[in-house]
Order: structure tokens, then C-alpha cells, then sequence
């Protein structure tokens, strides 16, 4: 075989391998916006000082709609579907009801204003690493583990650490999602390539 022929063997599967890439980079872009949203709410909250309750739950109706959106094409079957939308349903209705107590006016007088946003962070990344668990979504559990990183990372570093905290923490869950996708798919050897070995 010519190396001509070799080379054109390896030109169709350059544009699938494109494709595969950037549909890896769209199935992570849900995770990338909540952590980035999180994120976003913790560099407030350190900035200003004000707690954003409307702002956390925002966030967990958003985040129950990201579990239920990234397992959805996983699922088979209308039964399962619906168990997966009430579950998650409950799930996050939970997380809302336990944030809402937390902002009753007599729990509010035991803690201090700036204190309330890390307790409401504390209990959404409580409730998406519990949700990751459940679905079984490694992108999930850590987006959880990651909010939670950040809740001591308020309250014991300065602003510019910080910052570099949380993006280092964002560059290795990007790095455990590519790690984990590498590992799935099957190592494969082009055709072209086992011929010239033969000859």
C-alpha cells in the first residue's frame, strides 16, 4: 500500500473525529454554565457581602433541570422517563424547602447576612453532589464536590487566591471529564495501518 493511499484512508476520519470533539464540548457545556454560575454567585457573595437567596434557588430549579436534561437520552421508555422527572422533582423540591427554612426571620437572627449565601451554597452543593450520586453522573457529583470546595475557600482565603482556586478547580474537572471520556472509548487501530505491519 502507497503511502498516498495511506494518507487518504486517515482524510475521512479526521472530520469525525472533529464532530466527536465537539459533541464531547457540547455535552459538558451544561456542567461548564452551572459551575460557572456557582462560581459567579461565590465571587459576588465575597465581593458584596449581601446574600442572593433568590439567586441559590435559581440555581437549584436550574441545576434539577441539568440532571434531568443530561440523563434524559440515557433513559428508554416513557416509564422511566417520568420516574427520572419525579424523582429529580422531589430531589430538588427537598433542597428548596430546606434552603426556604434556613431564610425563616428566627433562623435568620441566629446567623450573621454574609453567612446565610454559604449556608444556602453549602445546602445546593449538598443536593447536586446527592443528585450526581442518584444519576450516577461523575460531571454531576463533582460539580457538587467543587460548589462545597468553594463554600471554605470564602471564608479562608483572599480574593485573588481564591479566584485561582476555583479556576484550578474548574481545569481538573474539565481534565477528569476528558480523562473519563479517553477511557471509554475502545482504542482502535486504522485498517491502513495493520497492512503495512503485514507487508
Amino acid at each position: 500500500m502507497s503511502g498516498i493511499d495511506v494518507q487518504q484512508s486517515h482524510t475521512p476520519e479526521r472530520p469525525l473525529a472533529r464532530s466527536r470533539r465537539y459533541r464531547f464540548l457540547w455535552q459538558q457545556l451544561p456542567y461548564a454554565v452551572a459551575l460557572l454560575l456557582a462560581i459567579a454567585g461565590v465571587a459576588y457573595t465575597n465581593i458584596s457581602h449581601q446574600p442572593l437567596t433568590g439567586y441559590w434557588e435559581f440555581l437549584a430549579l436550574a441545576f434539577g433541570v441539568v440532571c434531568v436534561l443530561t440523563k434524559w437520552s440515557e433513559i428508554e421508555g416513557k416509564e422511566n422517563q417520568f420516574r427520572l422527572i419525579w424523582t429529580q422533582a422531589l430531589h430538588w423540591i427537598a433542597v428548596l424547602v430546606t434552603m426556604n427554612i434556613m431564610l425563616i426571620s428566627g433562623v435568620q437572627q441566629l446567623l450573621p447576612t454574609p453567612a446565610t449565601s454559604l449556608v444556602l451554597l453549602t445546602l445546593l452543593a449538598l443536593g447536586t453532589f446527592l443528585a450526581g450520586v442518584n444519576l450516577l453522573s461523575p460531571q454531576i457529583s463533582f460539580l457538587g464536590l467543587a460548589m462545597a470546595a468553594a463554600v471554605p475557600a470564602i471564608s479562608w482565603l483572599k480574593q485573588s487566591v481564591f479566584f485561582f482556586l476555583l479556576g484550578a478547580v474548574l481545569l481538573i474537572g474539565l481534565a477528569i471529564s476528558f480523562w473519563l471520556r479517553q477511557d471509554r472509548r475502545p482504542s482502535q487501530v486504522p485498517a491502513g495501518m495493520n497492512k503495512q505491519a503485514e507487508d
